[in-house]
C-alpha cells in the first residue's frame, strides 16, 4: 500500500476517535468522515508499520445510517465527528466502544452494562463556548473553531451545538469589530489584541456573560461594544475584558474587568444553584450532567448516614449534588480556585456538612486515612488519564463499601477497573451517558463494591 493509491474499501467499524476503520491488504486504515456500512472509494493519505489513514473521495454505497450533516463547515471544523450519521448509530458506536474497553481490557466480557443515556437533543445542548479569533489571508476577521489538528481557524457563523443567542453575541461582536478596527492577536509575533469570544449562559436563569480575551487592558470603543451586544443579546448580564497577555494557548489570564453589568450568571444543576464566573468549572452540558449525577447517586446508594468521600471534586457538584442523602461529604481537588469556588457553592446552597480540601488525590486520600477518616462511599471523577496506581492503594486502604467511578475515557476507566480489582473491588455494573452528542467523547459511570474476602 503507498501513499495516495486509491483503493475501494468497506467501511467495519468505527474507532474511538470517530473515525472509519477498513482492512487493506490485511491493514487498518482509518477514514474520517465515514460510516460502519459504508461502500467507498478511499485514497491512501498516510502509512505507518501497522496502519494507515485515508481521505473519503468517492461514496460508493452509503451505508444505511448515514444522514446530511446539517452543519455547513462540518467536514472543515472537525469537532462534531458524526454530523454526517443519525443518533441512534452514534449512540450504538459509543455504547459499543464502552463494551469493546470493559471486555478487551478490563477483561470483563459479563459486566452489565445498563443502555446508554442518551441526550434530550444532540444540539444546542452546550452552555460555554470559546471561540479564538484571527485573520484570514486577505486580512479578514475569522471567528470559529480550529479544524482539527491544527490552529487554523474555521469561520463559523452558527453552531448548531450552542444556544443561537451565542450566535448572536458572535455577530455583535463581529460588527463591533468592523467599526472599530481593533486588532487581532497574532500567536507568533506576539501583538494585536484579540484573542478569543468567550461566552457563557445559564439555562434555567437566562443570563449572558460575553467575555473578550485580549492582549490588552483596554478595547477600542468599548462603549460601542457593550450598546451592540446589549441591542443584540437577549438576558445579557455582562460583558467583560479578560487581560491575557501571555505567551499561552490557555485561554483565559488571571484579570478580568467588568465593562459592564456583573461578571458571573447563575444556573441550577441537580436542585442547587450556582454562580458561575468565567473561570468557574460547570458542566457545559447541564441536563445530561445531571442525569449523570443522578446515576452516580443511585450507584452510591446513600441512605443519610454514610461518609462520601468526592476526589477530583472540581467545584464540587457531585458532592454537593449528593450532601442531602449523606451523613457528611469531604471533597479533594487539587486547583486551588476551583476548592474555593466548591466553597462557595456549598455556602450558597446552605450545605452545612461538606468539607472541601486542596490537595493531589492521593495524597488526600493518605491525609485523610491518618487522621481517622473512612469514607462509606468513594466518588472518583478523574481527568481523561484516569487514576493512578497510588490514588487506587490508597482509596482501597480506606476499605470503603462502595466506589463510584466517574469516566470521560473507556480505556483508561477499563485499565483502572483491573487495578482495583487487584486491591479487592469488584465491578458489578456500568452505565454510558452521551454528554457530548456529535463528539467522540463518552463518559460512564462504574459501581463498584467491595469484596468481602478483602
Amino acid at each position: 500500500m503507498q501513499k495516495n493509491e486509491t483503493v475501494q474499501a468497506e467501511i467495519t467499524a468505527i474507532s474511538a476517535e470517530g473515525n472509519g476503520v477498513c482492512r487493506v491488504e490485511g491493514m487498518a486504515v482509518f477514514v474520517p468522515g465515514t460510516a460502519a456500512g459504508d461502500r467507498c472509494e478511499v485514497r491512501i493519505t498516510k502509512v505507518l508499520k501497522k496502519y494507515a489513514f485515508g481521505r473519503l473521495e468517492r461514496l460508493l454505497s452509503p451505508a444505511p445510517c448515514r444522514v446530511e450533516p446539517r452543519c455547513p463547515v462540518a467536514k472543515q471544523c472537525g469537532g462534531c465527528v458524526f454530523q454526517h450519521i443519525g443518533y441512534g448509530e452514534e449512540l450504538r458506536v459509543k455504547a459499543q466502544r464502552v463494551r469493546d474497553a470493559l471486555d478487551r481490557i478490563a477483561g470483563l466480557p459479563d459486566l452489565p452494562l445498563e443502555p446508554i443515556l442518551p441526550a434530550p437533543s444532540p444540539e444546542r445542548y452546550r452552555n460555554k463556548c470559546q471561540l479564538p479569533v484571527g485573520l484570514d489571508r486577505e486580512g479578514h476577521l475569522t471567528l470559529g473553531f480550529y479544524a482539527v489538528h491544527s490552529h487554523r481557524i474555521v469561520d463559523t457563523a452558527a453552531c448548531l451545538l450552542q444556544p443561537e443567542v451565542f450566535d448572536r453575541a458572535a455577530a455583535a461582536f463581529r460588527a463591533w469589530h468592523a467599526e472599530s478596527g481593533e486588532t487581532v492577536y497574532d500567536e507568533e509575533k506576539h501583538v494585536g489584541a484579540l484573542r478569543h469570544l468567550f461566552l457563557r449562559v445559564g439555562e434555567t436563569s437566562g443570563e449572558v456573560t460575553v467575555c473578550v480575551v485580549a492582549n490588552a487592558k483596554q478595547l477600542r470603543e468599548e462603549a460601542r461594544l457593550i450598546a451592540l451586544m446589549r441591542e443584540d443579546v437577549p438576558g445579557l448580564a455582562g460583558v467583560l475584558l479578560n487581560v491575557n497577555t501571555a505567551r499561552t494557548n490557555v485561554v483565559l489570564g488571571p484579570e478580568t474587568r467588568v465593562l459592564w453589568g456583573k461578571e458571573t450568571v447563575t444556573d441550577t444543576l441537580c436542585g442547587l444553584e450556582f454562580e458561575i464566573a468565567p473561570h468557574a468549572f460547570f458542566q457545559v452540558n447541564r441536563a445530561q450532567a445531571e442525569r449523570l449525577y443522578e446515576k452516580a447517586a443511585e450507584y452510591a446508594g446513600l441512605t443519610g448516614g454514610e461518609t462520601l468521600l468526592d476526589l477530583y471534586c472540581g467545584a464540587g457538584t457531585i458532592g454537593l449534588s449528593m450532601a442531602r442523602r449523606a451523613k457528611k461529604v469531604v471533597g479533594v481537588e487539587i486547583v486551588p480556585a476551583a476548592v474555593e469556588n466548591a466553597r462557595e457553592n456549598a455556602r450558597r446552597n446552605h450545605i452545612k456538612n461538606a468539607e472541601f480540601l486542596c490537595a493531589d488525590a492521593a495524597e488526600a486520600a493518605k491525609a485523610l486515612l491518618a487522621r481517622g477518616e473512612r469514607p462509606d462511599v468513594v466518588v472518583l471523577d478523574p481527568p481523561r488519564k484516569g487514576c493512578d496506581e497510588a490514588l487506587v492503594a490508597a482509596v482501597a486502604k480506606m476499605r470503603p463499601a462502595r466506589v463510584v467511578y466517574v469516566s470521560c475515557d473507556p480505556a483508561t476507566l477499563a485499565r483502572d477497573l483491573t487495578r482495583f480489582a487487584a486491591l479487592g473491588y469488584r465491578a458489578e455494573k456500568a452505565a454510558p451517558v452521551d454528554m457530548f452528542p456529535r463528539t467522540a467523547h463518552v463518559e460512564c459511570v462504574v459501581k463498584m463494591d467491595r469484596k468481602n474476602d478483602h
